[in-house]
């Protein structure tokens, strides 16, 4: 049994590369370099061993916990696509601990488990000091490499079974997004330490806790060993002994589960009135703009970029403060930058309408309605945005004087943003995502278009805000009362800036509309 599993998995793993030979060679090209960062990982790691016992183990101790948590929670971030799905084989009648062992063996015939493999003989030649270490790297090892593989397939079968569904996909691949988002900081902060003088300490503290979890302990037995800490060496290996067990248990529960559950469907919901289109005015601009803050409130691609759109200031706040800029200063940044990304949202929003898009064209819209509609769930989102979050930034600060300034300057990058944002999306569009796919995959067809569009649509929004932070300054310098004047200032050239581009933008939808609609449905 355990043999067919194998061959069934090497002919799985086989097929991969019956690909064109374009595909062929990207896929060997990225094997290759895999192969060659855990080729280095596992060198430094041999290198270790001619490194003080105390240092090597506290760099192995935080590598090998940093390696199980990858191996358990990035199958359940991106929901890997399981070849050999225990549901897949309900129909053979195998009994359940057969299938379980079978499926947890031929795990093993992987890229993963090969590089997990490679780190843990790697840490044997570390603790190649004597023979008791030696030893219990041995069994660290052969703890090591099962416990990883049976992490990754709990983590996978608890994906497939929980996170089966788009909306759970796309939940997780939010939540993936904004921890991504909010680790950048930390990584800010951590590029800044001096690793010479103050990393050693900080690693040691983080391997005190992390020996003596699941995660840790059998990577953190050899150094104990070394260091003639040999109770506790083997109390850490049955920790991970212990560990390993409940691994097994645990996918071998699922392994029942999933035999007699089917494939986790979404469930149906059930909708009652017609939402904003009850709330809006009865009016093509209203429909649209309905439509469009239906958009907003269901559709992942919208919710992602706007679930990102808080977190960069708070990396760009962190960078400023490491590299020393003044809190005065950093207290200009987070409402404009918001205000800038809400107002660049929208540069490609006829893309996203996909195949929808022809409803316009049938109805004969006018090009200024479809304009202002698409607008709407933006100013709903960012007028709050400029007044609060400007009220709460002087608050803290104290510089209330700077509040007209800060409004303006917030309201000037919104405005023009949407304003440009109109005209590009109606004579620059480029390819998008599709409505259902998962907002993390690229576009169907890709190209330059879409990158310098978007380029010179922020830098243009920026460039236009120019004069309202030059008055800021003035009032910075001199007076206060020219923050009023850039607050004046700020709102004018949004206004008029937005204004004229949604008519312009209009004009270009009216004329080019078969041409959009060819395109989105095309892309």
């Amino acid at each position: 049994m355990v043999a067919q599993f194998l061959r069934l998995k090497l002919t799985l793993l086989g097929n991969t590369f019956r690909r064109s030979p374009i595909q062929l060679v990207g896929m060997i090209l990225s094997l290759l370099y895999g192969i060659g960062l855990a080729g280095l990982v596992a060198t430094g790691l041999v290198l270790l061993r001619t490194t003080t016992p105390e240092i090597a183990r506290t760099i192995v101790i935080v590598f090998g916990t940093l390696v199980v948590l990858g191996f358990m929670l990035l199958p359940l971030a991106f929901g890997i696509d399981d070849t050999i799905d225990p549901r897949r084989f309900t129909l053979f009648g195998i009994p359940t601990t057969r299938l379980a062992y079978s499926l947890a063996i031929a795990a093993f015939v992987s890229v993963p488990s090969l590089v997990i493999t490679a780190f843990a003989l790697a840490q044997i030649v570390t603790w190649s000091r004597g023979a008791l270490p030696l030893i219990i790297a041995l069994v660290a090892a052969v703890l090591i490499i099962p416990t990883c593989v049976l992490a990754a397939r709990v983590s996978t079968a608890i994906a497939a079974s929980f996170l089966g569904s788009r909306r759970a996909r796309e939940g997780s691949g939010i939540v993936l997004v904004l921890l991504l988002a909010l680790s950048a900081p930390f990584i800010a902060v951590l590029a800044m330490i001096d690793w010479q003088s103050q990393g050693l300490p900080i690693m040691r503290r983080i391997a005190a806790v992390a020996a003596w979890t699941p995660f840790g302990a059998a990577w953190s037995a050899p150094g104990d060993a070394a260091l003639d800490r040999v109770d506790m060496a083997l109390l850490k290996l049955l920790i991970a002994a212990a560990f390993l067990a409940v691994l097994w248990f645990a996918w071998r529960a699922l392994v029942a589960a999933m035999l007699v559950r089917p494939q986790r469907e979404a469930a149906a919901r059930l909708y009652s009135g017609l939402g904003w289109f009850e709330r809006m005015p009865d009016s093509p601009t209203g429909a649209i703009a309905a439509r469009s803050l239906s958009y907003w409130g269901r559709d992942a691609r919208y919710r992602v970029a706007v679930a990102v759109i808080p977190i960069v200031p708070i990396i760009m706040i962190v960078a400023l403060l490491v590299a020393g800029v003044p809190t005065a200063i950093i207290a200009w940044v987070p409402v404009p930058v918001m205000c800038l990304f809400l107002g660049w949202m929208v540069h490609n929003d006829v893309a996203y309408d996909s195949s929808a898009f022809w409803t316009h064209v049938s109805a004969n819209t006018s090009g200024v309605d479809d304009r202002w509609g698409r607008l709407v769930p933006v100013l709903f989102v960012g007028i709050p945005v400029i007044l609060l979050g400007s009220v709460i930034t002087v608050a803290i600060t104290g510089a209330w004087a700077n509040l007209p300034g800060l409004i303006g300057l917030s309201a000037c990058v919104l405005l023009v943003g949407l304003g440009i944002s109109s005209v590009i999306s109606a004579g620059f569009p480029y390819p998008a995502v599709h409505p259902g796919d998962s907002p993390f995959a690229q576009p169907q067809a890709a190209g330059t278009t879409g990158s310098v569009v978007q380029s010179l649509s922020f830098f243009a929004t920026i460039l236009s805000a120019a004069p309202v932070v030059a008055l800021i300054l003035l009032g910075e310098i001199s007076n206060p009362v020219w923050h009023w004047a850039a607050f004046g200032v700020g709102i004018l050239i949004g206004w008029f800036t937005m204004y004229g581009g949604v008519h312009w933008g209009g004009r270009i939808v009216k004329r080019r509309a078969p041409e959009l609609l060819a395109f989105t449905l095309q892309n």
